[in-house]
Parts: C-alpha cells; structure tokens; sequence
C-alpha cells in the first residue's frame, strides 16, 4: 500500500539551511471525510518565502513549527472528491505544501483552468504569485512612467523577469541585477532588458552606475543587503522603491559588518523624499482579474517571456530549494512530483 511521503522542518537553521534542517516522514494517506477532496500534488512550487517561514521571528505570516510540513503552493490532482464541483482527474491549485497527498475542502483550493498553448505550470509562476507579486509592486507602487529607470535586483528570477518586461512596456528603460554572465545574457538577450549588471563582479557598483547614467526612478528591490546599499546612492529625488524580499541577507546569521547605513539610508529617503514601501501580495489579491487580463494576453501571444527550472521528485525538492536560495535557478524554480 503507497504511503504519504512528507518533507518536514526538522530544525530550524542558522544562517544559510542545509539538508540537516529537513526530514523526510511516511504516513498513511490521508481519507477525504465529507466535503473533502482527496488531492495528489502533481507540482510544487518553491518560492523564497518560505526560508522566512523556516525562522521563529516575528512576520506576517506564523512560522513553521519544528516537526511541522514545509509549506508551498501546489497543483494537485483530484483523486477522491466529495465535494461537489470537483471532480476525479480535475487539476486544482492548493496550498497543500511539501507532500504527495493532502485533502482539503473546496474554499481552500482553485479549480485550474487550463489555457490552450500554456503548461499548467504557469500557474504556479508568471500567472500565479510571482507573476501578480511583479505586476502589483511595479504598476501599484512603482508606478513607472516613459523614459525613467526602472532597476529590479534578482531579474532572472520568476518576479524579477516580469518586472523588468512589464518597466519595458510602460516605456521605461530596464536595467536588471543578476549574478553571473549567464544571467545576465538571459536577461537582455531573452528578455529585452536594456542592461544587466552582475552584482558577483568585482566592477559592480561602478558598472550599475555606467548602466544607469540618468540616475535610478524605481527600485524593485528582490533582494536587499549590498545590492540594494548600492542601487540606493542612484536613486534619484521622488523615486519610488517597492521592497518586495531580502532573499540577499535573509540567511545572515549576523548583522553585516562594517558602519551602520540606517542613517544614511533615512537621510536619503528624507532629502530625495523617497517613497519606499514594503508589501505583501496577499494583500492585493484584489488585483488579480486585472493581472491575469493583461499578462495572461501578453504570455499567450509570446510577448511576454519566462523560464521553468524543473527539478524532478520530492525526494530532490530540498536540495533544490536550497540552490535557489543560492541563485542557482535561472526562472522559476518547480518540483514535479
């Protein structure tokens, strides 16, 4: 009789995660009661959050507890359903985290439809989270106008990549942050930025600036730390700065070293008035029919471009997470289970 395999957080790290910080269980599989569904995770995202959600510090959302499953967004098929509307062999998206079987009652998942000539993976990417996560924080908080500078830091990954196209639509110039050469070619070459800067060169600030010779108007800010440190001295007066992760710093055991920049970073956003807003897409679901009208149109007719980094079984699931955290992705990073 199969079993439910589940990754669980065996500890909680410090500093970067390693494999010891997770472990792997086998239980029974779940039986869907009444107004239940039986579901079988087909995909599994990984996404950057969820190293936060690993940590016992206080945040938007509660922590994972120790011996508690992994969380994640799923597409999962339906295998048993009492529910009606759903189906046997019907796709749903879920949030049914890092296992192979889960039920859940019809509230918490989204029968998928499927679009002709699209995977069903887009859901989970460039018309899921990250892609509505890239719409919201450019058009809502950036708003981005012709011929300004838009620089978006992680611009190989699945939120980055779209706001850079998204900046190129409204008529902005796009200057991308990545690191390494081949993403850095991505980027420009695949995705029609103007410039990409590897922030790993030894070069790199004085080659942001060279990118960015009329100053910097949005940030999107993917990463924090360094990065952000030296996109801020370009920023010019009223540019607008949505913070969307820190996945640059996240895994900093200690505070960074060397001088303390809160002060100068306050000063700037005080005599540049800067606006600098942190936000959550959880928030904005509101803007999703919008989102999915028009990006929807744009990665249908191919306008817009994106990328899958696949990584095949849940048994390799932590060791793909763990490459992202290090930017070893190049699109969005998905388990196929």
């Amino acid at each position: 009789m199969p079993l439910n395999r589940r990754i669980v957080l065996a500890s909680r790290p410090e500093g970067l995660p390693t494999e010891q910080n997770f472990g792997v269980e086998q239980a029974s599989i779940p039986v869907a009661g009444p107004g239940q569904m039986l579901l079988k995770t087909r995909w599994l995202s990984l996404d950057p959050y969820m190293r936060a959600r690993m940590s016992a510090a206080k945040s938007y959302t509660p922590p994972i507890e120790v011996g508690g499953l992994m969380v994640g967004g799923t597409i999962a098929e339906v295998i048993e359903s009492n529910v009606p509307g759903f189906q046997r062999g019907e796709l749903v998206l879920s949030n049914s985290g890092w296992q192979e079987y889960a039920v859940a009652g019809a509230k918490s998942v989204h029968k998928l439809e499927v679009e002709d000539g699209l995977p069903v993976t887009a859901a989970l990417g460039v018309l899921g989270m990250p892609g509505l996560t890239a719409y919201v924080g450019l058009y809502d908080i950036g708003q981005p106008k012709a011929g300004e500078t838009v620089v978006v830091s992680a611009a190989a990954g699945a939120v980055g990549s779209v706001v850079g196209q998204l900046a190129k639509r409204k008529g902005a110039r796009a200057v991308g942050i990545a690191g390494g050469a081949e993403k850095c070619a991505y980027v420009v070459d695949e995705l029609g930025f103007d410039a990409c800067v590897d922030y790993k060169a030894a070069d790199f600030k004085d080659a942001l600036a060279a990118a960015c010779p009329n100053g910097v108007d949005v940030y999107f800010d993917n990463v924090g730390g360094r990065v952000t440190d030296a996109v801020f001295d370009l920023l010019n007066t009223f540019a607008r700065v949505p913070l969307c992760g820190r996945i640059g710093s996240i895994n900093d055991a200690t505070p960074p070293a060397g001088p303390d920049r809160a002060p100068a970073l306050l000063t700037a956003m005080l005599t540049r008035r800067l606006h600098v807003q942190g936000f959550i897409v959880s928030d904005h679901w509101h803007r999703n029919d919008a989102f999915l009208e028009e990006v929807g149109a744009l990665v249908k007719d191919g306008t817009l471009r994106y990328r899958e980094d696949v990584t095949e079984g849940l048994e390799n699931a932590v060791s793909a997470f763990l490459g992202m955290l290090q930017g070893k992705n190049l699109g969005k990073a998905l388990v196929k289970i």
